[in-house]
This record gives C-alpha cells, structure tokens and sequence, in this order.
C-alpha cells in the first residue's frame, strides 16, 4: 500500500466487488415485486398449483427440523472435544464400533459435518473404524432425525424403529469390514475442519450457518424434485416402477444418492412419494444420510478418491440390503 500527498491509501491490488447475502436478497425481492403479475398467472394453472403446494408443505414441515439440528450440530462441534471421543470409546477397536455408532443417537450432526468430525477423530488418534461408523450413523439415527421421521409418517411408528435399525446396523456392519478390510493408505488423515473459529462461539457461528445454508439449498431442491415427480411425471410411470418390490426400493435408493437431501428433512420428501411403498421410502431414507453424491465428494476430497471409491459403494449396498431386510420384518 503506498500513501499518497493528500492522505489518500492506494491498494496495489484491488479486490473486485462480489454482492453479500442481503444484496441478494433485496434483488430477488425487487424482482418478486417487479414480476408479481406475471407470477399470480402462472399460477393459475392447477397443475402449478398442486406443485406449489407439496413444494411449500414439505419445505414448511422440514424447516423446523433443520434448523433445530443445524444449532445442534454446531453447538457439539464448538463445545464438545475431539479428545473427548478418545477418552469415552473403548480400547478394543471392535468394541469401539457399535459404540461410536451407537453414539450417534444421542449426537445430532449433519452429513455435511460428518467428514470432517471423522477427520477430526482420526487426527486425534480414534481408530478409523469406529469413527468412520459414527460418520454414517450421526447423520442417520440423531433424535432430530428421528422426530422428523415421526412427524412424516403420521400413523406409521415403526417406520422410526426402522430407519433406527437399518441405518445403525449399516453403520457398525460398514465399521466392521473396515475393521477387518480396510487399509491405512486409502486414508489421507488431514487437520481439523476449516471452519473452527477464533473461540468457542466462533465455531459455533460458522458451522451452523455454513450447515443451514448447505442443507437448507439441498432441502430446496429435494422439495422442488418431489413436486416434480408428482405433478410432471405420469402417475401410470411412477406406479408401474412402484409395483416393482425390488425396483422400487433401487429406484428410491438412488434417487437418495442424487438429491443429497439433508437427512433433518429427508423424511419428508419420502413421505410425499405416495405411490411407492414403505420399504422403499425407508431405503430412500437410509441412503441418503449415507451416500449421496456431495457426501462421495466431501470424501475423495478428505480422505482420498481410493477411499471413497471403495467405501461409498459398499455403503450403498449394505444400507439397500439392511432396508429390505428391515422393511420385510417390520413394514409389511
């Protein structure tokens, strides 16, 4: 930076503008007022309208949920130790296992989180198994998670008992043959997450926000899609795939890989795909916070491609077995 005669600092670089969050804002609510007209025609048409309203149904019904666990998820990365999980997991790694996946009920966390948390317990010595089963189980059994399932599937409580048990046995089984198969040089262990902050509250603020703002854009087109499906796809299509039992359950499982669906809000959009059955829906759900397509590249990227290219698809296929066996022993 020089200084010049008349007190005026002249930056040798320039930084070029980029607009903020409420600049965005305010452009979308100038453009919302600009084109109201226009947007009360559209819809006017009847199929809008029903798509409008899965849309708005499913995203008002989710929110709550998302919020509740996204506060959740940056209160336990800010407040709780990574030092802690060395201290409370057992020596014996196969021990360790089912109870860092058991661990997941008890500590809501978002998929999003759930790489770097597992990096973070690797760097501080956990062994890879056990926290590799806490990743997939945080996302997938956490009390939010479970109420929302609740909530979504009115009348039908065991479809909570078995999104519990499909996606825990998924997770410990997963942290088993990693125990027993997986090797140190597929792991690339690196520092903590980017997002710690200068002091406790710090860390809180970036992680449920950077959380809320990823899950709430995924929460949006997962409603987007449901809508989608019901309104523009023949309903005679979406039966014929759905009276499929084994189709049916893929069909779900890996619409669940594509929309990367926060799992506070996966629930949801399950519930609204009426035409296919609960076993479908449950695999749907057990996928999702599992594998899907942001969480393959969270972990290329942290722990290596080697990685995730053995452990996502394995992943994939245990959540789809312990689906059909759980769906077959409890939802039909």
């Amino acid at each position: 930076m020089t200084s010049h005669a008349d007190g005026r600092d002249t930056h040798e670089g320039k930084r070029g503008y980029r607009p903020g969050s409420l600049e965005v804002l305010a452009v979308l609510l100038l453009l919302l007022i600009i084109g109201q007209r226009w947007l009360v025609d559209l819809f006017d048409n009847p199929a809008l309208q029903t798509g409008a309203t899965i849309f708005i149904s499913i995203v008002v019904q989710a929110l709550p949920f998302l919020v509740l666990g996204v506060v959740l998820s940056g209160a336990i990365a800010a407040f709780v130790p990574v030092s802690f999980w060395k201290k409370a997991l057992p020596k014996n790694p196969a021990l360790a296992v089912p109870v860092a996946g058991a661990a997941g009920a008890v500590l809501p966390g978002c998929e999003c989180a759930s790489v770097p948390v597992a990096n973070g317990l690797m760097s501080r010595g956990v062994t890879p198994a056990a926290a590799l089963a806490f990743l997939l189980s945080a996302p997938a059994i956490n009390p939010i998670v479970l109420a929302s399932t609740f909530v979504a599937f009115p009348g039908e409580p065991m479809m909570v008992v078995a999104r519990f048990l499909a996606s825990l046995a998924t997770a410990v089984v997963m942290g088993w043959l990693w125990l027993r198969f997986g090797k140190l040089e597929w792991l690339r262990i690196g520092p903590r997450d980017h997002l710690t902050g200068d002091n406790p509250w710090h860390t809180f603020r970036l992680t449920a926000t950077h959380d809320f703002l990823h899950a709430g854009g995924f929460l949006v087109i997962g409603g987007l899609t449901a809508a989608v499906l019901n309104v523009v796809v023949p309903q005679e299509w979406l039966a014929t795939v759905a009276s499929h039992p084994v189709l049916s359950i893929l069909a779900l499982a890996g619409l669940a890989v594509v929309l990367s669906i926060c799992s506070e809000a996966d629930a949801f959009v399950a519930a609204s795909l009426t035409e296919f059955s609960l076993t479908a829906k449950l695999a749907f759900m057990v996928v999702g916070p599992m594998v899907d397509i942001k969480l393959i590249s969270l972990q290329a990227g942290t722990f290596s491609r080697t990685f995730a290219t053995r452990f996502a698809p394995a992943t994939f296929v245990l959540a789809v077995l312990f689906s059909m066996l759980v769906g077959w022993w409890l939802l039909t």
